[in-house]
Parts: C-alpha cells; sequence; structure tokens
C-alpha cells in the first residue's frame, strides 16, 4: 500500500523519537506497525484532527472484531499514546468508552524435572545450552538471546542480565551444569569472532550512545554475543556488516522439535522452562522473595502464581484424601 506524504512524515518523526529516548529496535518496530495501521484506519482525516474518539473507535473494533487479547489492546494503547505526544506534540486525554478485550486468568504451563531432562536431550547445540540457561537461571528468551560474554561471571557463578523487561538490570544464578558447555561453547565464538576480526568485520551493535564513546567497544571481546548469528547484516545506521545474536525463532523450533520427539503433550514452549524454574525452586522450599528477585518481577503477587501450580498445591497443601489412614481388611458384607 502506497505511503501517504503526511503520513511518511508522522511516521518518520516518531522513529526519530522513539531512536532520540534510546528504546529498543523492537519497540521501534511495534509503535511505528501500530501508528501506521491506526492512521490508516482513519483515512482522510488529518493528523490534527484525530483525537480520543478515533483511538476509542480503534481500540474498540480490535476487541470486538479483531477479537485480539487483553495485552495485545493494552500495547496498541501504550503505543498511541506515544504516537500523539511525541509525533504529533499532544497528550492524548484519559481514552473512555473503550470496549475493553477480556484478560482470562491462565496457569503457567510447568514441566516436570524429567520432562525437562528428555526435552534437552533432543535439542542440538547451541540451543540446548540456551535452553539450559532458560531453565537453570530463570532467563526469558530475549534475555538468554542478548546475553554479552562480560554478562557471564564464571568466578562467582552469576549472570547479569542487562536492559531486562521494563529495561531493569538484575542478577541470577549460572548453572553449575552449563558451566563447562559454556566455557567450551565460547572458546568456538572467540575463534570465529578472530575469524572475523581478520576479515575487517567483528563489531557488534552497541546499547545507547557507548559506540560513540568508546569508537573500539563494538569489535572487543566482552561486547561479543555469547550465542552469535551465523550470518552478518548491514546495519542500517552505520553501514557496517555486523554479527547480530542468535534469531529467538532459532531456539523456539528447536524446543518445540525436542518437545514433540521427547512424547511430551504439553503445549509448552521456551517460557514454559522459565515457569519451570520458579516453581521448582519454590517446591525446594526456596523463599519466594528470592525467587522474585531471580525473576525480576517487580511485584512479589506476580511470583506467587508458581505457588498455585506446585504438585501440593498452593501454600503447601496435602490433600485430606491422601491423609486418611489405610482402611482394614473387610469382609464381603463391607464389615471389619
Amino acid at each position: 500500500m502506497e505511503t501517504h506524504p503526511e503520513e511518511a512524515s508522522i511516521l518518520s518523526r516518531l522513529s526519530g523519537r522513539i531512536r532520540a529516548k534510546h528504546l529498543s529496535p523492537r519497540t521501534e518496530e511495534t509503535y511505528l506497525a501500530w501508528a501506521r495501521r491506526f492512521l490508516r484506519a482513519s483515512p482522510g482525516r488529518g493528523s490534527s484532527s484525530l483525537g480520543e474518539t478515533d483511538v476509542a473507535r480503534f481500540l474498540t473494533q480490535l476487541a470486538v472484531e479483531g477479537q485480539v487479547a487483553a495485552s495485545t489492546q493494552n500495547q496498541a494503547l501504550n503505543a498511541l499514546m506515544f504516537f500523539f505526544a511525541e509525533a504529533l506534540g499532544r497528550e492524548l486525554p484519559l481514552v473512555g468508552g473503550i470496549v475493553r478485550a477480556t484478560r482470562p486468568k491462565r496457569l503457567p504451563i510447568v514441566l516436570g524435572q524429567d520432562e525437562v531432562a528428555r526435552i534437552l536431550s533432543h535439542m542440538p547445540e547451541p540451543t540446548r545450552l540456551m535452553a539450559m540457561l532458560l531453565y537453570g537461571a530463570g532467563l526469558r528468551l530475549l534475555e538468554c538471546c542478548r546475553l554479552r560474554v562480560k554478562d557471564l561471571d564464571f568466578s562467582r557463578g552469576e549472570i547479569t542480565v542487562r536492559g531486562g523487561k521494563g529495561d531493569k538490570d538484575r542478577r541470577t544464578m549460572l548453572p553449575a551444569a552449563a558451566r563447562e558447555p559454556l566455557i567450551k561453547h565460547l572458546r568456538a565464538v572467540q575463534a570465529l569472532h578472530a575469524e572475523d576480526l581478520a576479515r575487517g568485520l567483528g563489531s557488534v551493535a552497541l546499547p545507547g550512545a557507548l559506540d560513540r564513546k568508546y569508537p573500539n567497544a563494538s569489535t572487543e571481546w566482552g561486547w561479543q554475543w555469547v550465542f552469535p548469528a551465523t550470518t552478518h547484516y548491514v546495519d542500517r545506521e552505520s553501514g557496517q556488516r555486523r554479527r547480530h545474536h542468535l534469531h529467538e525463532t532459532v531456539l523456539q523450533r528447536a524446543f518445540r522439535s525436542a518437545r514433540l520427539a521427547a512424547g511430551i503433550a504439553k503445549p509448552a514452549g521456551c517460557h514454559a522452562l522459565r515457569h519451570s524454574f520458579a516453581t521448582h525452586l519454590i517446591e525446594s522450599g526456596y523463599d519466594i522473595r528470592t525467587v522474585q528477585e531471580l525473576l525480576g518481577h517487580a511485584d512479589v503477587s506476580t511470583t506467587m502464581i508458581y505457588t498455585h501450580v506446585l504438585n501440593r498445591g498452593g501454600l503447601g497443601v496435602r490433600s485430606p484424601m491422601d491423609q486418611l489412614p489405610p482402611a482394614g481388611p473387610r469382609d464381603r458384607q463391607g464389615r471389619e
């Protein structure tokens, strides 16, 4: 579809504001997609005439006609609030009269330890190692993909997660079982990096404006991705050929194939490994506040959901049926 000149100008302005605020490329992609969709849902309307009623109508259509999830509708609202404030230069007032998409309450899918082991046994490297970190350290999918060499502290047995959800840093454990496989993997990655440097490559994207502050940092070993992609890409801003981290879909596909090969019927994705990490820690008796810190949850109520999927139920309650004394021998009439 052809882009209208005014639309192109607005979207360019929005993109500039997103980059000025150092938001992630994924956020930029998402916000631009929602802004473009909103503008095309309001044909013939100039940007100056767009307002609260247009947003309310658009969000209601998403829920009623599009039947989107509540999280998708909220994402669209956040994107449009940013769009109005940053691209159109005016705050969007509190939007009322929206038909809200319902948010169903769902318990997380949790795998047993034997199921995790079976899935891992069917995964090739390096996706197996990545899955070990999802389960062994409670990492989110993208947190694992975006790990850099400097984030691994073998002496302290820690992983530092940089810019996690909500742009927060946190520390979690580096599983002892992953230590030797990681060291072996990093030797291969370092050899690949040396080959890239010999070819005049070896540069990676840096967060914020660090590439201007430290011009040589992008080729330093510490800033390299722990799980680099197999091919290079051309950076749209610098024009440099760089190596990105392994795309998350590579891990997702490998995990699904392994789950099916292991004969596990649960519709579990990669994120189920993080759910299983939390649940198994609580089952082992670890304090829920500790688990909250390791997961990076802002509110302990978010972590509390894992108490409802334990083998003995939330709060560790045993069923009274499991506490009945064994029945004595009975005669044919049912008498003892």
